[in-house]
Formats: C-alpha cells, sequence, structure tokens
C-alpha cells in the first residue's frame, strides 16, 4: 500500500505556482515523489515541473483557454493562485474566487475516485457568518459577468473585494462539498494569516500596517514561510485527508482560535 502522504502516481494542477506559496508547494510536492506536475501561471516556475500553461485568470476565456491544455485524469487541483486588494475589485474577485470554482467545476469530470481540490484561501474569509445568505445568493450565480454585476449592487461587499473574495471561497468550499462527496471526491481549503511572500507589501499597502502587525503579535511573533502553508496543502491533496470534506483549515498559529475564544488585544 502506498504510503498516505506520498503523491506517486498522482497528476496535480497547481495554479500561481511561479512564487510564494505555489513555488514552496512545487519544492514540497517534489519531496513526496508526486508523478506529473502541470503549472497554470502568467509566468513559468523557477523549478522543473512537467509542463507550463500560461493564462490569465481574470477572465472566463482565460480560464477555459487553460482547461483546454489540461491533460486528464487529475488527481488533485490545487486553486492555488491569488491578487491582492491592489488591483482593480473585478480582477480581485474574479482571479480569487470566480477562476476557482471554473477551474473547479471544469476539471469534476476529469477527477477519479478520492480526487482532491485544494483551495488556498485565507483568515480575511472569516467575515462570511454575518452575511452568509447573502454570499450564498452570490454562489448560486452561475454566469461570470453576472456574478461581476453583483459586486455593483451590492458595494457594501464589494469595498473590499480581497476580503469577500475569500469569504466566498471558504463558503464556496463548504457549498461544493456535497457534490464533491456524491462524486468520491472532496474539496477543502487552507485559510493563512501573513505570509512572508511577495504580496505581502501589497497587502501592508491595502490592509495597513497596523492590521497585518497586530494579526501577525496575536499568533506566534511572525508571519507563516510559504512552505509552512504548502505543507497543510500538501496534507489537504494526499490521502492522509481522505475523510476531511468542506473543511476551511486555519493556518495562521492560533489567530482564528483566540478571536473566537476572545482572547486577543
Amino acid at each position: 500500500m502506498a504510503h498516505p502522504f506520498s503523491y506517486q502516481g498522482k497528476r496535480v494542477v497547481v495554479t500561481g505556482g511561479a512564487s510564494g506559496i505555489g513555488a514552496a508547494l512545487l519544492d514540497v510536492l517534489a519531496e513526496l515523489d508526486v508523478a506529473d506536475v502541470t503549472v497554470v501561471d502568467r509566468q513559468p516556475p523557477d523549478g522543473k515541473v512537467d509542463r507550463f500553461i500560461r493564462a490569465d485568470l481574470s477572465s472566463p476565456a482565460g480560464v477555459d483557454a487553460a482547461l483546454a491544455e489540461i491533460e486528464g485524469p487529475v488527481q488533485v487541483l490545487f486553486n492555488n493562485a491569488g491578487v491582492a486588494g491592489t488591483q482593480p475589485a473585478p480582477v480581485v474577485f474574479s482571479v480569487n474566487y470566480l477562476a476557482v470554482r471554473r477551474l473547479t467545476q471544469g476539471l469534476a469530470g476529469r477527477m477519479p475516485t478520492g480526487g482532491a481540490v485544494v483551495i488556498t484561501s485565507s483568515m480575511a474569509g472569516i467575515g462570511w457568518p454575518a452575511h452568509k445568505d447573502e454570499l450564498l445568493g452570490l454562489l448560486a450565480i452561475d454566469d461570470w459577468d453576472e456574478a461581476l454585476g453583483w459586486l455593483d449592487t451590492h458595494p457594501e461587499h464589494a469595498a473590499d473585494a480581497y476580503a469577500l473574495s475569500k469569504q466566498c471561497t471558504q463558503l464556496y468550499t463548504m457549498y461544493a462539498a456535497r457534490a464533491a462527496s456524491w462524486a468520491r471526491t472532496r474539496i477543502n481549503s487552507a485559510c493563512p494569516g501573513p505570509v512572508s511572500t511577495p504580496l505581502l507589501p501589497d497587502f501592508r499597502r491595502t490592509m495597513t500596517d497596523e492590521i497585518i502587525d497586530w494579526s501577525v503579535r496575536q499568533g506566534n511573533g511572525r508571519p507563516a514561510t510559504p512552505t509552512e502553508v504548502a505543507q497543510v496543502l500538501a496534507f489537504l491533496g494526499s490521502d492522509a485527508s481522505g475523510y476531511l470534506n468542506g473543511v476551511n483549515v486555519p493556518v495562521d498559529s492560533g489567530l482564528q482560535a483566540a478571536l473566537v475564544t476572545g482572547q486577543t488585544d
């Protein structure tokens, strides 16, 4: 029997593999003997991969073009690509949520029993319970342009498109779990706090130094490393997490736990 953490014999797809968490994930997967890796990104990764697909995930045409080039079957899809709130709201929402959903749905038919979808979400999405019903209505919109139009009619949510996009990925992880279970696959997400990646300065610009530094202090006093997050992603995609489905895993050194139990400063 293969080791449950091993990726031997598995074909995986990683979006956003050129830098940050995605690049660290490629290194982790290589140590776990992954059989075949396809990276979907705007630029090629430095490390060795089996194929690279250049794609713009901010439009449905870009996602569909990438889907047409991905070879199946696909045992694990890592929806890792993301942009910070420094980008225009439609781009943020498209890359961080709409592309995640479209790729997941587009590859569902090519995933064998035991397949897994893993989403890199964020602790920025923990506010979804306050407006769950509205967001479930948004998740029910299948058309890409119509979903973008929702931003225009809900400016109170669109004002922070990054937080909204991550609220949607957290809720989508739970919403899509039922259908995944019926298909004998599963979907989970990892929700990091601040991470030492090239995007961290952008997050400081949009979220402010005060909020980022406060979040770090409430954990263990430092941001996570890309590898620490990548290891959690690899676990969620492996057979070792085979009975996990619809779970948003905090990767924040206890920040969410402290918030929920009222132990933050």
